[in-house]
């Protein structure tokens, strides 16, 4: 769906071991060293609990798109660890045991004042020290000892979570949009350029399209209005400018999404349910996913080939920067999967850990189209396929969309030879199982590009290279 679219009392103090005194001579001498263990305790091992988490689901898809069957298990419940540990007993020390009267004051003798000094100092210690937390106990109401103010700052590296949070916030806006009738919702964008572009998604906007308010605000709480510069509503990617842009801004830096690998970690920025400036992590947990949503306000699908994440994105999110470890935008956050209707739906549901976003070498080169001409331009084949729900691949249909021919005469899948009846099953090395598939495939190339079509014609496979065409707008 679109993302609009959380005491014990203290023992008493140990006494001192008495301290022996001079005994007389004795005609048979012999030392005895003290008995007993000075003192002993003893403890036990808290067990370990597991804990497991799970969950699954796909995005919102439109009347017009399939409908992926991809039916979540039911999650596994997360027992929660717990356990306890425990101690034996111990005695501070055993009673002293007095030596036996040897004749004179010799070594012996030395050795058994220097053993009686120890535990008279070991007793005086233990004692010393019950005194001492005892008074602080009753000083301040508490023996814990509290951190120093002044103990050094704590450095964030750029690398971390927080490090990349704290250069990114800055550079991300909460969008509000507002239609004439006071419709509207809330969503995310972030700093295209120093010039005041905003970038988001086409469904956060889309109600401020035609004369609606429109306001960007900042982490900082500073608001802008804005302006929609232009919006694609097929690929869910609109611009925005700010009115009286501050001087300041700091674009994000944008990374390379065919360089992104499954596993990569992905740090999401955005407001789900309104609450700005909410930042989510992850991984990248699948990519080219096919992926057709809608905002529910019966417009068009929007198709895309997805990089799919676990971070948390909720409604609210859409239009906010997906980042990696680096902190570089590698996508839009725009869909999640609802489970409130077994497929991508227009429910409110929250997060179940499948997110899509637009990757952003696509969405850059549809924003700078924006910002250029105001309007999207797409890459065609100039044929019509069936949006039917399918596995079998995207079949070029027997009539055109309004009645027009299933190929374009002259069209791009007219000089590569295909017809209708034929059934697209690859485009370069992706697997095309519908025509939905075949549609985000295709808007990941530009006008021009050549690609490799296979298809079915008759029980047999067959090859064509393909030079994309191109239209411009939505309609």
């Amino acid at each position: 769906m679109s993302t609009e679219n959380e005491g014990t009392a203290v023992p008493p103090a140990p006494s001192a071991p008495p301290v022996p005194v001079d005994a007389p001579a004795a005609p048979a001498p012999q030392a005895q060293a003290p008995q007993g263990p000075y003192g002993q305790d003893a403890q036990g091992q808290a067990p370990q609990g597991p804990g497991a988490s799970g969950g699954e689901g796909h995005p919102g898809a439109s009347s017009s798109a399939p409908d992926p069957s991809w039916p979540p298990p039911p999650p596994p419940t997360a027992p929660y660890g717990d356990g306890g540990s425990g101690s034996g007993p111990g005695g501070w020390g055993s009673s002293y045991q007095q030596p036996a009267p040897k004749s004179g004051r010799g070594r012996g003798g030395l050795v058994a004042a220097l053993l009686v000094a120890a535990l008279v100092a070991g007793g005086l210690g233990g004692g010393l020290g019950y005194v001492l937390a005892k008074d602080n106990d009753e000083s301040t109401g508490s023996t814990t000892v509290s951190a120093s103010a002044n103990g050094g700052d704590v450095k964030r590296d750029p690398g971390t979570t927080a490090g990349v949070a704290a250069k990114a916030l800055p550079s991300t806006v909460t969008i509000e949009a507002e239609s004439t009738s006071g419709e509207g919702g809330t969503g995310t964008g972030f700093v295209f350029d120093k010039q005041g572009h905003i970038v988001t998604n086409n469904h956060v906007v889309a109600d401020a399209v035609d004369g609606g308010k429109l306001t960007a605000t900042f982490p900082t709480g500073k608001k802008y209005d804005a302006e929609v510069v232009g919006h694609a509503q097929g690929y869910d990617v609109a611009v925005i400018k700010l009115k009286n842009a501050p001087s300041d801004l700091k674009p994000l830096t944008l990374g390379d999404s065919d360089k992104v690998a499954v596993g990569d970690s992905t740090i999401a920025i955005g407001a789900p349910f309104g609450l700005s400036d909410t930042v989510t992590t992850g991984i990248i947990s699948a990519k080219n996913r096919p992926v057709a949503s809608s905002d529910g306000s019966g417009s068009q699908a929007s198709y895309m080939s997805a990089l799919q994440t676990d971070a948390s994105i909720n409604p609210g999110n859409s239009g906010g920067p997906l980042l990696d470890a680096r902190g570089n935008v590698i996508g839009i956050n725009s869909a999640i999967q609802s489970t409130g209707n077994g497929g991508f739906g227009t429910g409110q549901s929250g997060s179940i850990g499948l997110g899509f976003a637009i990757p952003i070498n696509q969405a850059k080169y549809v924003a700078q189209e924006l910002i250029k001409n105001g309007k999207p331009v797409y890459a065609k084949i100039g044929a019509s396929v069936s949006l039917d729900d399918s596995s079998d691949g995207a079949q070029i249909t027997d009539q055109g969309a309004g009645g027009a021919a299933p190929v374009e005469p002259g069209g791009p899948a007219a000089k590569a030879g295909l017809k209708p009846g034929d059934v697209i099953i690859k485009l370069d090395d992706r697997v095309i199982d519908s025509g939905p598939t075949l549609i985000g495939e295709i808007w990941t190339h530009q006008p021009g590009d050549k690609v490799t079509i296979t298809y079915e014609r008759d029980g047999k496979q067959r090859t064509a290279e393909v030079t994309l065409g191109s239209r411009v707008g939505d309609n």
